[in-house]
């Protein structure tokens, strides 16, 4: 088992914050299959292209890390008041992301969740804990603009950085949809204004990112 320190700004006490063996596991699984998944569509399907191989890299940090840290940060926070959240992959979900990529030549993929145990989950505990995951996307959407900005004349950088920017931007978006379980509802529900400055950042960077797609 794998376990870190953090420390609570609240009450000023120390917080554990466990990673189990398992857990472990699945993130690198799924940041492994997201980071393959992306770098055969990118590479155009066709898994003899040199570009695919390249690609990995590029997407397992890109793509991957998007994925898997919108899940860990809602993890944090919940064990931040007081939860136990544990990240776990949903393999039909991978499977379900090839299939779609395979046949259809787009990405759809639920890689896992963090459930959370403990006892009655108020509504702002709910919706803070769900704006961690779009919040965290966000942010590395702009760090991955600054690396496509500043190191432009690498090709390498602004590929991986247009890439990160572009996944991240969509990321955010779409887990901010206002129905059902996705994040969206859950931040709507506890402060609407939250969660209407947060969409139409994240709206904003989309419209970017896809005017991008043309010019780079």
């Amino acid at each position: 088992m794998i376990q870190k320190l953090l420390y609570g700004k609240e009450h000023g006490f120390k917080i554990m914050v466990k990673f189990t063996a398992r857990e472990v596991r699945d993130i690198l699984i799924s940041m492994i299959v997201i980071a393959l998944i992306f770098a055969y569509i990118f590479s155009g399907r066709n898994l003899s292209n040199p570009n695919f191989i390249s690609l990995i890299p590029i997407t397992f940090i890109a793509v991957g890390l998007g994925f898997v840290l919108h899940e860990l940060a809602h993890k944090f926070v919940a064990i931040r008041y007081g939860f136990w959240a544990e990240y776990k992959l949903w393999a039909e979900g991978l499977i379900l992301a090839v299939i779609v990529a395979v046949a259809l030549g787009f990405v759809f993929a639920a890689p896992g969740a963090v459930y959370i145990h403990g006892n009655y989950i108020s509504r702002e505990q709910n919706g803070k804990i769900s704006l961690a995951g779009p919040a965290t996307n966000i942010i590395l959407a702009g760090l991955f603009f600054l690396m496509m900005y500043y190191f432009s004349s690498f090709q390498l950088l602004l590929q991986l950085g247009f890439l990160g920017f572009w996944v991240n931007s969509v990321l955010a978006l779409f887990n901010l949809i206002p129905i059902s379980i996705f994040d969206g509802a859950k931040i709507f529900r506890w402060n609407p204004l939250i969660w209407v400055v947060m969409a139409v950042v994240a709206f904003i960077m989309v419209l970017y990112s896809f005017s991008g797609l043309f010019s780079i």
